[in-house]
Order: structure tokens, then C-alpha cells, then sequence
């Protein structure tokens, strides 16, 4: 299973390597290797296949969703579940348990029982035992990896040390008339939700026209928005941009994606949580967001549709924020300075043993070498 487009893109990754994938939208038989989307997961009965991969197994991460709950009761009996994802979060201790369950290890209310403590008052707030931490990151290993280079598993990085990424701020003056069209009287400084949105909205004019003469520039350019406003308005200013939204057919979703990726449309205007997973754009080394995020995942998942392995030339990342959004760029930060730090101490704790777990997998094989001679009963005997 994998997100709309990205399956067609790993059907073409596997012609590459001689392997016969299809796609379908309804299970066919005789295909050996299927490959469709998270929508059209319970048209498949899981008792026809032996092997089920999740791509971008994030989706697991809903505590309560039908799709997570789906995927980990119709295929609990298939032998062979692999669950790939480029974000987990490794203080998200309910990802991890849903991914255990999902492969058949522990539920969620085991992993917890077993290695945490309730933190505070609240229930929702997990904490691994100071004891088990250790013992937590040994049984973590022994059904995952993590794996961030080659040389996590003790290969050499050759191939896969990435071009540079550069990182380039914009900030926007906000004066009181830009915020009176919203019904402010002073413009706020954007900490909450409901005060970017309404900086956002105060100052599309400015960002737009920005972003635009961002775009002017030659070659593909990637723009990405948070309201539909801001894309209706920032594909009208670029000649040739086409926007993929939230309420086109998933058919022209994939069609104008899959365009971007073999360079047909030079911008491409989207959302991160619509276009911001899963999809290969290396053809395009510049990106635009109109606007600062709270959610460091989206940020990361639609930085690495461009910086990623295969990608040639150095990426530039434009983010076009006011003068207001100081705090949700400080919160940011925060944000990635912690999933950088999470990160590494996590691969760090687990190398050992996860080199260990798997280099030294091997079959295990028990002789039979019999001692002593076998009397057959006279009932066991022929006729003859």
C-alpha cells in the first residue's frame, strides 16, 4: 500500500531492477506483486497474499483510525509485514506501539504495560521506565531497524551523501492596514493557530507576489501553501503553475503529480499533507513555502520530496513568514532540534544491537543423528 501517485512512481522504480509490479485498484489474479493505494485497501483480501509492505507507515500513527485498525486485523495472520516510514517519531511511544501491533510483536497496551509509566496526570502520557530503557531499545531491535545512512549498518556512505541544502528566510513587514481587512486593530504576534491563519490572510498579497518572482527564476519550482487561498491565488500569479487540491479527482491528483515528476509542469502548488509524502521530485532542486509551519513532520516529509537520494544539485528551500511568526519559527526549531537530537540518540542506543540482530541472522538448522535403533511394532508390518 502506498499514497496516491506513489504507486505508479514504484512501479517504474521496480522495471529498473527487472522486478514485474502492477498496479491495480482491484485485486486481479495472477498478479504475483500488487502495489495500490491506502483508499482501496479493503477491496484486497488479505488471505490471498503472503507479503504486505506498508509505504509511508506513518499513516499508522492514528490511535483510533479505521485505516490503522483495518490494516492491523486483516493482515494480523500474514506471514511476511514489513512498515517502512522516513518520520518516526522517537518520542511518540503510540507509534511505536502501533507498529509493533501492526507486525504481530505486542500490542500497544503490552509495550506499554511492560516498559512505561504513566507521566503526570494524564493518561495519554507515556514514559519509558528508568530501568527498561535499555531493555526497551534490546526488544525494539529485535523487530526494527533505524536506519539513517548505510554506515548505520556498517557500510560505507559512497552514493548517498546528499548535495547541500540551503535554507533561505524571507520576512514580511506587517503594518496595521495589511491587518484591518481582518478585522484586527493591531497585528498580532502569530503564536496561536487562529493568529497565523489570521496573519496568513492579512498578508497573502505580499507572500504571493514573493513567491511568484521566486518562481520566475528557471527550472521547476515545488510552492507550498497551508490555505486554499493562498494556492488559489499564488497559481494565478505564476503563468503555467498547476495546483493539485484537496477536492480534485484522485485520477487528476495523480496525473498532474505524476507530470511534475517527469518535468511536464514546470510549478507545482499543493499542500504538504496532500502532496507531501512519498513522492520523488529530484527533477526539482527549488521549493517555496508561503509561510511558517508548527508541524516539523509536514516541513521534513515535503522538504525530502527534492533532497533526497538521486537528487544531483544543491536544493533551496525559500520560507516567506511575517515579521510576526517569530514564535512559530522558534517553536519550529525547537521541534527539529529535538527529532534531530531524539534521532541520533536513538540510532546511537540501538546500533549494536540492531548490526548484531542483523548480521548475525542465520538459519538455524538441528541435525538428526539417531542412536539407537528403532524396534517397529509386528502391527505396523504389511500384510505381506
Amino acid at each position: 500500500f502506498a499514497p496516491l501517485a506513489v504507486a505508479e512512481q514504484t512501479v517504474a522504480e521496480a522495471a529498473r531492477f527487472g522486478i514485474d509490479v502492477v498496479y491495480r485498484q482491484r485485486p486481479v489474479p495472477g498478479d504475483r506483486i500488487t502495489i495500490t493505494n491506502y483508499d482501496r485497501a479493503h477491496l484486497f483480501d488479505a488471505e490471498e497474499y503472503a507479503g504486505i509492505v506498508l509505504d509511508e507507515s506513518s499513516i499508522l500513527k492514528s490511535f483510533d483510525g479505521k485505516t490503522r485498525m483495518y490494516l492491523i486485523e486483516a493482515f494480523a495472520a500474514t506471514p511476511y509485514r514489513l512498515a517502512c516510514t522516513a518520520t518516526p517519531a522517537p518520542n511518540d511511544h503510540t507509534e511505536l506501539g502501533n507498529h509493533s501491533e501492526f507486525l504481530g510483536i505486542k500490542t500497544r497496551a503490552e509495550m506499554l504495560a511492560e516498559y512505561f509509566v504513566h507521566d503526570g496526570g494524564s493518561t495519554q502520557n507515556w514514559r519509558v521506565k528508568g530501568h527498561a530503557e535499555d531493555a526497551f531499545w534490546r526488544w525494539v531491535c529485535t523487530w526494527a531497524a533505524v536506519v539513517k545512512m548505510p554506515s548505520d549498518l556498517g557500510f560505507a556512505d559512497n552514493g548517498y551523501n546528499l548535495p547541500p541544502l540551503r535554507m533561505h528566510e524571507h520576512v514580511i513587514r506587517v503594518d496595521h492596514t495589511d491587518v484591518h481587512s481582518e478585522g484586527l486593530l493591531f497585528a498580532p504576534v502569530a503564536a496561536s493557530l487562529n493568529d497565523q491563519r489570521a496573519v496568513h490572510r492579512a498578508t497573502t498579497g505580499k507572500r504571493v507576489a514573493l513567491a511568484a518572482q521566486i518562481a520566475d527564476a528557471p527550472g521547476q519550482t515545488l510552492v507550498w501553501c497551508e490555505l486554499n487561498k493562498e494556492a488559489d491565488a499564488v497559481t494565478a500569479a505564476i503563468p503555467g503553475a498547476v495546483q493539485v487540491a484537496g477536492s480534485d479527482e484522485r485520477e487528476n491528483k495523480a496525473a498532474m503529480l505524476l507530470g511534475f515528476a517527469r518535468g511536464d509542469v514546470r510549478v507545482l502548488v499543493s499542500k504538504a499533507k496532500i502532496a507531501g509524502h512519498g513522492m520523488n521530485f529530484q527533477g526539482c532542486a527549488r521549493m517555496v513555502f508561503i509561510g511558517a509551519s508548527h508541524s516539523y513532520e509536514q516541513v521534513y516529509q515535503a522538504i525530502r520530496r527534492c533532497w533526497r537520494f538521486g537528487q544531483t544539485r544543491a536544493v533551496d528551500v525559500h520560507i516567506i513568514r511575517a515579521e510576526t511568526e517569530g514564535a512559530i519559527v522558534a517553536n519550529f526549531r525547537r521541534k527539529e532540534a529535538d527529532a534531530e537530537r531524539l534521532a541520533e540518540e536513538m540510532v546511537s542506543r540501538v546500533r549494536d544491537s540492531m548490526q548484531a540482530e542483523i548480521g548475525g541472522t542465520s538459519r538455524e538448522w538441528n541435525p538428526y543423528e539417531p542412536r539407537h535403533m528403532m524396534t517397529v511394532p509386528s502391527w505396523v508390518g504389511s500384510e505381506d
